[in-house]
């Protein structure tokens, strides 16, 4: 069945006068008498057999293989040639001609072909071929091998969607009975292509009931997309969450426990990306064979490039300017400037190029209108991996309990021992290195640039001021928040004035309650 549908869609454009000459020869030759023995046959065996035979001459046809001669029909095979037929060897007599395909012949062989994939008895050879059925669309020329691959498909899920590809055919039947079938069999689809083909039939249809039918299975799909769309705001809003996490949990060292209103932590950020770059490179230049491995080094490089950098303008500069927090702000201003334009000279002002691993590359498809990239999902891991880190060793190590016990009390943590300017640095560098994790993460999902960290710097702070100074729980839910709230707003009053309106919520919000979502306890000698 199915390839006597093979053989009729060429055979029209034989009675169109653009079938090439070989068709007819290969068929005169006996291809016919093979492609009737493959549907006059209940042998399903045989049948793909047959349809392997010709999906091998379908495909020396579209590579410009086969060969004419008065007698024959000949396939080039490298440096062999063979009978189109029998396949027996022959030889290649000087009178041969070359066969020219157009390009209307050319999408009726690769439809052809992809139409024969359907009888592979391999689920990933017929999952590929219904893809490419889909996406190179289907004729009603194509139904009866599209009934026989139904019948015969032992997967359900391939079974299903092999199922509504027929449908979308019979959609544009002329029997409205069968149109009417169709959609309500369409009517179950969540994809935004069955979607847009049934509103494409709506503007055509005469058939008041099909009509009808056509606006229900519309609305059905709509209402099933909406849902993918919501979770995709919801995810983008997490993983937005995430990347603000990571970058603010930094700050809510550096500002929330030691009170420095730090503004070149953005550009901590930038160093912890370039270090990815670089870590990048050397992979790429000395051991291109493990490329795929070179995050498992970026990751602890950025880290620590980044808090070098921290400890040493801690120890050079802040260290002098605890307490004084115009001061601080000012001087860490300068030293952004003073990084952004390192970086442009070490690196030019353009952008540079982060790859991602192959293991971060593509996504999970939940749902038609719905990717979930991995290397989004691995940030979002990543984030909450470097949380569990920064609070047990904030709430469980001896530098955790001296940086708190410095943070609740300077004065009294010096006179019982605690070397308080040596527990700044550790603590600024801790910050600082965090700082540059974010980076890192950051290169994964963009481009890399001396002006990375602008952009996030602003809300690192809105995510530290709401959820409480110095409170890593109140800096999560701050983050996470803010994120979703975000992309909701995005998607309603558009980027600009979704920025606006979560800035006026946090000014509000702090008015109505400065301390944050968790209030610092305990109490502190300077307070």
């Amino acid at each position: 069945m199915g390839l006597i549908d093979t053989h009729t869609h060429l055979e029209s454009f034989q009675r169109k006068g653009e079938l090439p000459a070989v068709l007819t020869r290969a068929r005169e030759a006996g291809v016919e008498a093979m492609i009737t023995i493959g549907t006059s046959t209940d042998d399903w065996a045989l049948y793909r057999e047959t349809a392997e035979a010709l999906a091998g001459f379908v495909q020396a046809l579209l590579e410009d293989a086969v060969k004419l001669t008065p007698k024959a029909v000949l396939v080039i095979d490298g440096t062999a040639v063979k009978d189109a037929v029998s396949g027996a060897a022959a030889t290649l007599p000087d009178d041969a001609e070359d066969v020219v395909n157009n390009n209307r012949m050319r999408g009726a062989l690769q439809a052809v072909q992809a139409s024969m994939k359907l009888l592979s008895p391999e689920l990933a050879v017929r999952q590929a071929a219904v893809a490419e059925l889909a996406k190179g669309g289907v004729d009603e020329a194509q139904l009866p091998l599209l009934d026989k691959a139904v019948e015969a498909e032992p997967d359900e899920a391939l079974k299903a969607t092999l199922g509504r590809l027929r449908a979308s055919v019979l959609v544009a039947s002329a029997d409205a009975a069968k149109r009417l079938a169709a959609v309500r069999e369409l009517s179950v689809s969540a994809e935004p292509t069955i979607k847009a083909l049934l509103q494409e039939r709506l503007g055509s249809e005469s058939d008041a009931e099909v009509k009808g039918a056509l606006m229900s299975a519309i609305g059905q799909i709509e209402s099933r997309l909406a849902w993918g769309e919501r979770l995709g705001v919801v995810f983008t809003g997490v993983s937005l969450g995430s990347i603000l996490l990571l970058v603010a949990l930094g700050l809510a060292i550096t500002y929330g426990l030691m009170g420095v209103i730090n503004m070149a932590h953005g550009e901590l950020m930038m160093i912890g990306a370039y270090a990815t770059y670089v870590v990048q490179n050397l992979f790429r230049a000395h051991a291109p064979g493990a490329f795929d491995h070179y995050l498992w080094l970026a990751v602890p490089a950025s880290f620590l490039a980044a808090a070098l950098v921290g400890a040493v303008l801690e120890r050079t500069v802040l260290r002098w300017l605890y307490g004084r927090p115009l001061e601080t702000l000012l001087a860490t201003w300068g030293i952004s400037l003073v990084l952004m334009q390192g970086v442009r000279s070490l690196f030019g002002a353009q952008n540079v190029p982060v790859e991602n691993p192959a293991w971060l590359s593509g996504g999970i498809a939940v749902l038609p209108n719905l990717t979930l990239p991995y290397n989004r999902i691995a940030i979002i891991g990543f984030a909450f991996a470097v949380l569990a880190g920064v609070a047990l060793l904030i709430a469980r190590t001896r530098l955790g309990l001296f940086v708190r016990g410095v943070t609740q009390n300077r004065r009294m943590a010096a006179c019982v021992g605690i070397h308080t300017a040596r527990i700044d640095t550790y603590a600024f560098s801790l910050g600082a290195g965090i700082a540059g994790l974010a980076g890192c993460a950051l290169s994964q999902v963009g481009n890399v640039g001396p002006d990375l960290g602008q952009s996030y710097i602003v809300d690192s702070f809105m995510v530290v001021v709401l959820g409480g100074v110095g409170q890593l729980a109140g800096t999560v839910y701050a983050a996470l928040g803010l994120g979703v709230l975000n992309k909701f707003l995005e998607g309603w009053a558009g980027a600009v004035l979704a920025k606006i309106m979560v800035l006026v919520f946090i000014v509000v919000f702090i008015q109505k309650r400065p301390q944050g979502l968790f209030a610092m306890k305990g109490r502190s000698a300077e307070a």
